[in-house]
C-alpha cells in the first residue's frame, strides 16, 4: 500500500508517489463517472493499482495498492 496524490491537468489524471518520485498517468479506470470513481486502474507504465471507488474529488491524497507490474 501507498500513498498517493491525485491530480487532474488538462483531462489527464496524475498519479504521485512521493516516496518513489514517480508521476504517470492514469490511461484506465475501472469506474469513471462523478459518484462511482476510482477501482482497478493501469498506469502508462504499465502497473495496476486499486484505488477505493468513491466520490470524485481532485486533487486528494488516497492510500492505494499495487496489484501487479
Amino acid at each position: 500500500m501507498a500513498k498517493v496524490m491525485l491530480r487532474e491537468d488538462n483531462g489527464e489524471i496524475y498519479f504521485y508517489i512521493a516516496k518513489k518520485d514517480m508521476e504517470e498517468t492514469i490511461t484506465h479506470l475501472e469506474f469513471e463517472s462523478d459518484e462511482q470513481w476510482g477501482g482497478e486502474v493501469t498506469l502508462s507504465n504499465g502497473e495496476t493499482w486499486w484505488i477505493q471507488p468513491g466520490k470524485k474529488n481532485l486533487p486528494k491524497e488516497e492510500v492505494c495498492k499495487k496489484l501487479n507490474d
